[in-house]
């Protein structure tokens, strides 16, 4: 017999179990030959295992609730006192195990998208554990533009993972300083999804930021999270840079990306509009860099 569907809003219920969720999936996956869909599929939840027991998280490992194989990658939930130790080491781990697979593989690169977020789920080892909405938007956040628009830009050859976190999470684990993961290597951004009902605030945090990433303040790990006053004043200063093209700490884009600092790399943007404003960033779908914006030859400005 079926489980009758409960009536929103005739009684009051217990509330479901509080879940962490991770998920990731991998980019451009549909693009790939027919015959390498499969293998592909099988080698992800493969590679998360693997940085699971290299961040010494044996446990999550072996204990995950209502995992699935999303084809292009994988979602599970976990107990959230362990989400201090997936934001920190785990992501790190899972970029550097990416790396090396990467580096050794004559198959197609495994670069992935990652999303961590927390809410009540349904966890009694019935066929519909964890589906609801903290599930739902676990999904929406690893389609959002800002983590699509960061691997899009960043250098395949450095930075394999981009992970978003949700503000649930960034302020009770984050900003609680319950994790390693400093606020400043997280930028915020507004997570939206074209063609679906769907905005939230979010945090991108990429372990291996490359090219115009590192100018935007996505900081690689082995950096000093404290920096000098006089760099400091320099970058706040834009006639201290000789071949700065921009006035002020100020910028408004209403169709394109908003560069700032030196940039050596072609910026590619496609999207709705991007804005920065003093030292905090705040991304659309585009890029937003710090630094000269040196792209093209004669003529190329974008």
């Amino acid at each position: 017999m079926s489980t009758p569907v409960p009536v929103p809003y005739s009684e009051s219920r217990s509330l479901p179990p509080y879940r962490a969720l991770f998920a990731v999936d991998a980019k451009d996956f549909t693009g790939l030959p027919a015959v390498q869909h499969g293998p592909v599929s099988q080698l992800i939840p493969e590679l998360v295992d693997q940085a699971l027991e290299h961040a010494g998280l044996h446990e999550l490992r072996d204990s995950k609730r209502f995992p699935a194989n999303t084809g292009d990658g994988v979602v599970f939930g976990f107990d959230p006192a362990l989400l201090p130790f997936v934001l920190w080491p785990f992501l790190g781990v899972l970029d550097d195990i990416l790396g090396a697979y990467n580096r050794q593989s004559v198959g197609p690169r495994i670069r992935l998208r990652a999303s961590v977020h927390l809410g009540p789920l349904p966890d009694a080892d019935n066929p519909g554990d964890g589906n609801g909405t903290a599930r739902n938007d676990t999904h929406r956040l690893l389609d959002s533009r800002p983590v699509k628009a960061i691997m899009a830009a960043a250098s395949e050859e450095v930075t394999h993972l981009a992970a978003v976190i949700s503000e649930r999470v960034y302020e009770d684990v984050v900003l609680s300083a319950y994790t390693g993961l400093h606020p400043d290597r997280c930028v915020e951004v507004p997570a939206t999804v074209e063609g679906k009902n769907f905005s939230q605030r979010a945090w991108l945090y990429v372990p291996s930021p490359s090219g115009n990433l590192v100018q935007a303040g996505v900081r690689p790990r082995d950096e000093a999270a404290a920096r000098g006053s006089e760099s400091t004043e320099r970058e706040q200063d834009p006639v201290a840079r000789p071949g700065t093209r921009y006035s002020g700490n100020k910028q408004h884009v209403g169709e394109g990306a908003a560069v700032m600092g030196n940039v050596g790399r072609d910026v590619t943007y496609r999207g709705g509009s991007t804005s920065y404003r003093g030292t905090n960033q705040h991304w659309g779908s585009g890029d937003n860099v710090k630094g000269d914006k040196q792209v093209g030859g004669a003529g190329g400005d974008r």
